[in-house]
This record gives C-alpha cells, sequence and structure tokens, in this order.
C-alpha cells in the first residue's frame, strides 16, 4: 500500500540480455515546484523529465505542480534509455492520487514517452519481460507496438497500450487524448525490408568439392577458412550456409531474438526469429562493432547478432589483426565478456565462423591467373590472419575458378535436400551425446571425445601422430577428432573408422598455399 504522496512502480534495466529490477520511487510533497530524477542515470533517462511533463500536458493532467522527487533504485545498476518514462509517469500518477493506489501493484511498466503522450516502441522488451517472469512478476506494461514480442514469453501477462491517457483511463483515472496536428500517417509496410531474393546452394556450380565440405560444416557445426581466387565463389557459398543449417531449436531461437531485440534489430510485427541468422560485417569493421560495446552503452557486436547461425568474414586479410583475434575467446567458450567502468555485460555468442580470402594481394594465387606476387608478398599477405585464429578453424576449403567444363558436369545440390540430410546428422549427434550437455561435435572437448566418444585407440594415435610430426596442434588434432564423428554422423555409421579419420585431416588442413 502505498503512502500519501509517496507510490512505487517497477521497471527493468537491460544490462546485457540480463533484466534487473528497478524500483520507481516518487514522492509528491509541498514546496519550491520542481520535478527532480536521482539513482545513477544517464542523460537519456534525465531528458524523461520532459518526457514526462510534456505528456501529461497532452493529456489535460497538470499533476507537476508540486515538488516531485523520482529516484531510480537500486543506484548500482546502470540505468540508459527511455523505457522508464512510463514508469515514471505511472509513479507520478500514482503519488499524486490520479490513479487508483493498487493499479500497478505486481507489474513492470516499460515504455517511452512521445510529447503527445503517445508510447513508443523501445530495444529489449523480450529480454525484459524473460527478467520480470523469472522474478515471479504477474504482468507487464508494454507499447502496443511491442505486444507481439512481449507475447513470446508464456507465463505472463503483456497488457499493451499505446497512448498514456489509455494507460491513466485503465488505472482508474481520467485523462483526455489531444489530436497531435502534422502526424504522419505512415504504412506499417512503408520502409520495410523488402524480400530479399530466396538464395539455393543450388546456385553454387562447379565446386563439388566445397559444396560438400560446406554440408559436412553444416552437420557438425564447424568453423569453416575459404581460401581462393576471386570469383571462385567463396562469398556466394558462405552466404548459402545458413540455408542448409537446421532450424534454432526453443532456447536458442528465445536468446537469438533477445540480442536481437536489445540491439533494435526485431522487425515491428515479427515473430520469434527461428532460422539461423548471418552477420557479414565489412572488413572496416571496429572491434565494438564486432564483439560489442561502445560508449555509452554495452550493446551486442556481430558476433552476438550471429548467435545461433553464421558469421562470415569476407576478405578476412583485410580486418585489423586485433579485431580478428578477438574472436579467439567467443570461439572457445560461445560467449563474449564485456567490461568498462563501473558495469560488465556478457553477451552469448555461439556462432559458426566463416573466414574467406584471396591467397595473395592481387587475388592470382598459385596456379590463378596471372599472379605477379613472389612468395614473400603471399606468405606476408596470408600472414595477416594469425596462427592461433586459423588453427581454430576445422575445415579449410581450397577454391579455384571453375572452368566452363566443371560449370556443366553435374547437377548442383539444393539446400533443401542438404538440409534435410544435415537435421539427420545432427540428430544422430543429438541421440549419441543424449547424456551429455552438449548436442553437436564442435562443441565436444578434447579430453572428452578421446576418451568417451567411442574412438578405437589406434585411430586416435594416429591423429596424435600428426601432433609429434608437427604437422597438426593437439588443438587442430582434437578438431581433427571432432570432424570424423560429424563424417560418421552423415554416412549414418555408429563408429568412426579410418577413411573418416583420413577425409578429417584432408578437410583439416587443406593445401600448402604458403610457399
Amino acid at each position: 500500500m502505498n503512502a500519501p504522496g509517496l507510490a512505487r512502480t517497477y521497471s527493468m534495466s537491460i544490462v546485457g540480455i540480463e533484466g534487473h529490477l528497478v524500483d520507481v520511487e516518487t514522492y509528491a510533497g509541498s514546496g519550491l515546484v520542481a520535478f527532480t530524477l536521482v539513482g545513477l542515470l544517464d542523460t537519456s533517462v534525465r531528458e524523461a523529465r520532459d518526457r514526462v511533463r510534456a505528456a501529461f500536458e497532452s493529456c489535460g493532467l497538470d499533476v507537476l505542480d508540486q515538488r516531485i522527487t523520482v529516484n531510480l533504485s537500486p543506484a548500482g545498476i546502470p540505468k540508459s534509455g527511455s523505457a522508464f518514462d512510463l514508469a515514471i509517469a505511472a509513479s507520478v500518477a500514482l503519488a499524486t492520487g490520479l490513479v487508483s493506489p493498487l493499479a500497478f501493484e505486481d507489474t513492470v511498466i516499460i515504455g517511452e514517452l512521445a510529447l503527445d503522450g503517445s508510447i513508443q516502441p523501445v530495444r529489449g522488451v523480450l529480454p525484459a519481460v524473460l527478467a520480470a517472469r523469472s522474478r515471479g512478476v504477474r504482468r507487464v506494461i508494454v507499447p502496443t507496438a511491442c505486444a507481439r514480442e512481449a507475447s513470446l514469453v508464456s507465463g505472463i501477462e503483456a497488457v499493451p497500450f499505446a497512448h498514456l491517457a489509455d494507460l491513466i483511463a485503465w488505472a482508474g483515472g481520467e485523462a483526455v487524448k489531444a489530436p497531435f496536428h502534422g502526424r504522419l500517417d505512415i504504412d506499417s509496410r512503408t520502409g520495410a525490408a523488402h524480400a530479399e531474393h530466396a538464395v539455393d546452394m543450388s546456385d553454387v556450380r562447379g565446386q563439388p568439392e566445397a559444396v560438400a565440405a560446406m554440408e559436412v560444416a553444416a552437420a557438425g557445426g564447424h568453423h569453416v577458412f575459404l581460401l581462393g581466387e576471386p570469383g571462385s565463389g567463396k562469398t556466394m557459398l558462405a552466404s548459402r550456409l545458413p540455408t542448409i543449417l537446421p532450424d534454432l531449436d526453443p532456447d536458442t531461437a528465445l536468446v537469438t531474438t533477445s540480442l536481437h531485440s536489445v540491439a533494435g534489430l526485431v522487425p515491428a510485427g515479427l515473430q520469434l526469429l527461428t532460422r539461423p541468422p548471418l552477420q557479414a560485417p565489412h572488413h572496416s569493421v571496429t572491434m565494438p562493432a564486432l564483439i560489442g560495446g561502445g560508449s555509452r552503452s554495452l550493446a551486442p557486436g556481430a558476433a552476438s547478432l550471429a548467435h545461433g547461425g553464421v558469421l562470415f568474414l569476407d576478405e578476412a586479410t583485410e580486418f585489423a589483426p586485433s579485431v580478428l583475434d578477438s574472436l579467439r575467446e567467443p570461439l572457445e567458450s560461445g560467449h563474449i565478456h564485456l567490461h568498462r567502468s563501473g558495469v560488465h555485460a556478457t553477451y552469448p555468442a555461439a556462432f559458426q565462423l566463416v573466414m574467406a580470402s584471396n591467397p595473395c594481394p592481387c587475388g592470382g594465387g598459385r596456379g590463378g591467373r596471372g599472379c605477379s606476387c613472389s612468395s614473400l608478398n603471399r606468405r606476408r599477405y596470408l600472414s595477416r590472419l594469425s596462427g592461433p585464429l586459423l588453427d581454430r578453424m576445422d575445415i579449410r576449403i581450397d577454391m579455384h575458378t571453375p572452368s566452363r567444363a566443371d560449370m556443366a558436369t553435374g547437377a548442383a545440390q539444393d539446400s533443401a535436400s542438404m538440409r534435410q540430410r544435415v537435421c539427420e546428422a545432427r540428430e544422430r549427434a543429438r541421440h549419441r551425446l543424449r547424456d551429455t550437455p552438449w548436442v553437436a561435435n564442435a562443441q565436444l572437448p578434447g579430453a572428452w571425445i578421446r576418451r568417451c566418444s567411442g574412438i578405437a585407440s589406434d585411430l586416435v594415435e594416429q591423429i596424435d601422430r600428426l601432433v609429434e610430426a608437427g604437422r597438426a596442434s593437439m588443438r587442430g588434432a582434437d578438431r581433427m577428432l571432432r570432424l570424423a564423428w560429424t563424417l560418421a554422423d552423415l554416412e549414418g555409421t555408429k563408429s568412426v573408422t579410418l577413411d573418416h579419420i583420413v577425409a578429417a585431416e584432408q578437410l583439416r588442413n587443406g593445401s600448402d598455399h604458403r610457399e
């Protein structure tokens, strides 16, 4: 029960994709007329004072003619953005007796206020509603434009509103909607992204070995390095990898949608993201844009937005080496930990990395068309990719521009049939790993796959001989064993054979371009 002149509502602060409950306390008392906000707020939250004042006046409500103090607590939680506007307005309405004292009990309120009182959509509604449900909250109030996003979370009532006057009336008060002249009546379809031309793996002609290797990558969740001449089809092949991946499982779909929601990339009216996303940043990308961060808030980067899907780095040798090497941690752990002064966040980043590069600066490469590069220039060019990063790539595919005969030979495989085989292979792996915390071969730890996966000891010893001979690292040997299991799953066999080990070594090493 709120004391006279004192009220409390609740909102959510999103740090990373984790929601933190925020108490919005308001005291309305006597004294000089003022409207003060406190509680470790950034500029965007402090500006809520002017938005809330204008919204109340647009609704014909003169409730700010007294001394009002609003505190957002706990103070130790960073608060940024405009999503607290509606909770602040509701708290002020309670403190001034404008609405019923029990109107917002057991309710989290999220939304931005426009100057005319309309309630605008905000980022991060999905993770906010998920966090509210985990804390036992019974109801959440959201902007109408975010209603479908909030409805993805079961077990909690999502109540949408389009205008502050509607919220006040619902809570037992009286308010009017003043007409806002000059508003554009925009069709919701205008500006929406047009459906892209459907891409299919059958578009890739003359590269049967590369297509087969991409099927192996999709079946096991393996990382891929494409090395080849310009025009050999590297970009075309990589951009079609998501078309042969299975749909996201429900948990991954929820996390991926939450990440896109925090980044403000969920289109209005779109439901859960169920298909693996593709992120393909330009080679001029900065480290915060790739792994996340920023000066004002810790926003997710392209690596996190590719969670559950594919991160494609075309012209990989043109990326800054420090930016590329920042991916080494998420490639191992599947998470990105960001730390700034006073705040830290963890973003999921379990993606398949696909890198593509020309073999030399001129693009011709060994055996290419008119290559003018010296052996030193070729080595220096590829040395922009660090050894530790390349060692984390499971499959290396050497590509050459197909001839007319290559283009005319054989029918290309379509994505639907390849995806069917990939799904079957993943189901076999999931069944084999049913008593473990892993679901895909790429996730298997080296120690476990050697001792507990069922690979014969003599086959493991054959891989270890490559390490002794200096032809592979211990990490590379483990990745070959994972590849061998993926090849077995694609064939439908219950054990790894010598043929699988040999094929895994060929997929792992490719050809030597370092002359």
